[in-house]
C-alpha cells in the first residue's frame, strides 16, 4: 500500500482540509497600530509648522493621512480573504471569504467534478448538482494542477 502525499491538504483520518489564504506580511491589527503611529508623528510635525505660521503643512499632512488611510483600509479589508475546502464523509464543502463576505457551497462527494476552468493555469472549477464554484485564487498558477489532483484523490478516497 502506497501512502499518498498531500502538499496543500491537512489530513486527519478520512477528513481532508485545505486552507488557502492570501500571503500577507502584515495583519490588519498591526497595520492599524502602524497607521496610528504614522498619524501621531504627522500631526506632531504638522503642529510644529502650524505654530511657526506655516498652517498649510498640517492641512496637507491631514490630506495625505486620509489617502494613506484609504489605501490601508483597502488592504486590511482583503487581508483575511481565503478559501477553505473540506471533505468530511460524503460532503465536500467550499467556503470562500472575500472582503468579509462568505460564500459557501456544498457538494455530494460522488457528484463533484474537478477541472480547470478554461486553460491549464486558470482557476479550478468544482461543479456538481447544478452548481459550480471556482477555487485556487491563492495558489500560484503553476501549482493549481497539483491542488486539483489532491482534491480528486481525496474525493476518490485515497
Amino acid at each position: 500500500m502506497t501512502k499518498m502525499v498531500f502538499n496543500f491538504a491537512t489530513v486527519q483520518g478520512k477528513n481532508f482540509q485545505w486552507f488557502l489564504r492570501r500571503n500577507c506580511a502584515v495583519t490588519p491589527s498591526q497595520l492599524g497600530w502602524f497607521y496610528l503611529s504614522l498619524c501621531l508623528m504627522s500631526v506632531a510635525i504638522g503642529s510644529v509648522f502650524w505654530f511657526q505660521g506655516a498652517m498649510l503643512v498640517l492641512l496637507l499632512a491631514a490630506l495625505e493621512l486620509l489617502a494613506v488611510g484609504a489605501g490601508f483600509l483597502l488592504y486590511a479589508r482583503h487581508a483575511t480573504d481565503g478559501e477553505r475546502i473540506y471533505l468530511q464523509g460524503a460532503n465536500l464543502v467550499v467556503e470562500l471569504e472575500n472582503a468579509g463576505k462568505l460564500e459557501r457551497a456544498e457538494f455530494r462527494r460522488e457528484s463533484v467534478r474537478v477541472e480547470p476552468k478554461l486553460v491549464d493555469r486558470s482557476l479550478i472549477e468544482l461543479s456538481g448538482q447544478g452548481r459550480s464554484i471556482n477555487v485556487g485564487r491563492f495558489v500560484r498558477p503553476e501549482l493549481r494542477p497539483v491542488l486539483a489532483r489532491e482534491i480528486r484523490m481525496a474525493l476518490r478516497g485515497a
